[in-house]
């Protein structure tokens, strides 16, 4: 056999070497790309997540927010009304990102009363009396725990359930969440699983409009 028939044969066999090693490298990146998109959207939103609005809308706000947070207890208000301009079409899915100290203690009282059907309302009371309970962007929980009788809570269970390996590890998922979305602060919003393209109440609003328009016109 020639040289030149041997050199083209090798060229050959180690083009579709090449090639076929590009395809098997292109194939795994796709399925981690698929598997960290999967992982993205269960990070987004779990079964213990509160809910305001209905299941079946097909516009949802993921709303990663610190009941510590200033910025947070005014949006917080702003973002529920808009799923209410838009009833049956926007729903909020809540989440918590406890980035202030001690502020995941807080995160727990809320989630124990969730356990007794009064999130919404002890959420509402914590964002109302916020400027008691923080001070210089560190939470005082027990300043906060105040703020919770007159809800007809049952005070005693909430301090018990607080303080459970169930509420502790709701809290603990909702910060691992929280960096799998990379949420560095708070709110932070997520709207059909798409971040917002700069931060702003703006560009919230935009969003929205953007997924609305694409799901009901």
């Amino acid at each position: 056999m020639k040289k030149s028939t041997l050199f083209i044969s090798a060229a050959v066999i180690l083009l579709a070497a090449f090639v076929a090693g590009m395809l098997i490298f292109k194939s795994k990146q796709g399925e981690e790309a698929q598997q960290a998109a999967t992982e993205s959207r269960s990070a987004l939103v779990r079964m213990h997540s509160p809910m305001h609005g209905p299941a079946d809308a097909k516009v949802e706000i993921v709303e990663f927010l610190d009941p510590a947070c200033g910025t947070c207890r005014d949006f917080y208000p702003r973002v529920k009304q808009m799923a209410e301009d838009h009833p049956g079409q926007v729903r909020v899915a809540l989440r918590y990102a406890p980035f202030h100290a001690n502020s995941d203690q807080v995160v727990a009282m809320l989630y124990a009363a969730g356990k007794q059907g009064k999130h919404v309302e002890a959420l509402e009371a914590l964002l109302a009396a916020q400027n008691d309970w923080v001070a210089n962007h560190v939470a005082n929980p027990e300043r906060a725990w105040t703020h919770l009788e007159g809800l007809g809570l049952d005070m005693e269970q909430l301090r018990s359930d607080m303080n459970s390996p169930a509420v502790v590890a709701l809290v603990r998922q909702d910060l691992d969440d929280a960096t799998t979305m990379k949420v560095t602060a708070t709110p932070e919003y997520f709207v059909n699983g798409k971040p917002l393209p700069t931060w702003g109440w703006e560009q919230l609003v935009t969003l929205v409009n953007e997924e609305l328009a694409g799901a009901y016109h």
